[in-house]
């Protein structure tokens, strides 16, 4: 099987593993908004005694807080170095019902197939060359009547002002070069793609940013970045 990833991008994310987990960081972005996502899905799917996975989970800060809500949680990657620091942080934080593999999602879904309640996705559809089968692949391992939660970038000139040219340039809160414009993917795009794989949206967020008060939060405009939650059929 030929691996669905950037092998750049996994070099570009393994460089900067040692930061994952300082909240000053380059990942400063991912700890600000890890409370509102989890929020959010935890409002739609209580997690506790839930068996979940996080697809792309770089060095588990959804992950960790997926299992701290009380569910069984999975976190896979095929960066090396990230998961060290995400099962490093889980031997020093006492995180319990956490563990990580380094797999490829389209393996994991011919290994486990309908095996989680929930699964998600988060800030990665757009870093590998084809998301439409990392979605099919989420569709496979969650369970019939189980969730999908997938968060990306929207293609346009706002997102490409805002994401690339203010995040990364202007106020640097990223690193330059973390996003490939042509990468980003539109709603309609993703939603075709999920329909395909057999998932029903049920609601979808966006996730917007103040520069002047540094803070995120979750509304309506899905220009930017935005969340999808979705559902398998029963």
């Amino acid at each position: 099987m030929t691996i669905n990833a950037d092998p750049q991008e996994l070099a570009k994310f393994g460089e900067l593993a040692h930061r994952w987990w300082d909240p000053e960081s380059e990942f400063k972005p991912l700890h600000q908004i890890n409370p509102l996502r989890l929020g959010w899905i935890d409002s739609l799917c209580p997690l506790a005694g839930l068996k979940v996975l996080d697809v792309g989970c770089g060095g588990g800060i959804l992950t960790d807080s997926l299992a701290r809500k009380g569910a069984e949680a999975l976190g896979i990657d095929l960066a090396t170095k990230a998961l060290r620091v995400a099962q490093l942080h889980a031997m020093e934080a006492g995180t319990p019902n956490v563990s990580y593999q380094e797999i490829a999602v389209e393996a994991l879904a011919e290994q486990r197939p309908g095996e989680f309640d929930a699964v998600t996705c988060m800030e990665m559809l757009e870093h590998v060359p084809d998301p439409a089968s990392v979605v099919k692949a989420l569709a496979t391992l969650v369970k019939p009547g189980g969730w999908v939660f997938m968060s990306t970038l929207n293609r346009n000139f706002k997102s490409f002002l805002l994401a690339i040219v203010g995040a990364e340039y202007v106020l640097k809160m990223l690193p330059a070069g973390t996003h490939e414009y042509a990468r980003f993917i539109k709603p309609a795009e993703l939603a075709r793609m999920a329909r395909e794989a057999g998932l029903e949206l049920h609601c979808s967020k966006g996730l917007g940013y103040n520069p002047f008060t540094q803070r995120y939060s979750l509304g309506s405009d899905t220009d930017v970045n935005y969340l999808f939650a979705l559902r398998r059929p029963v």
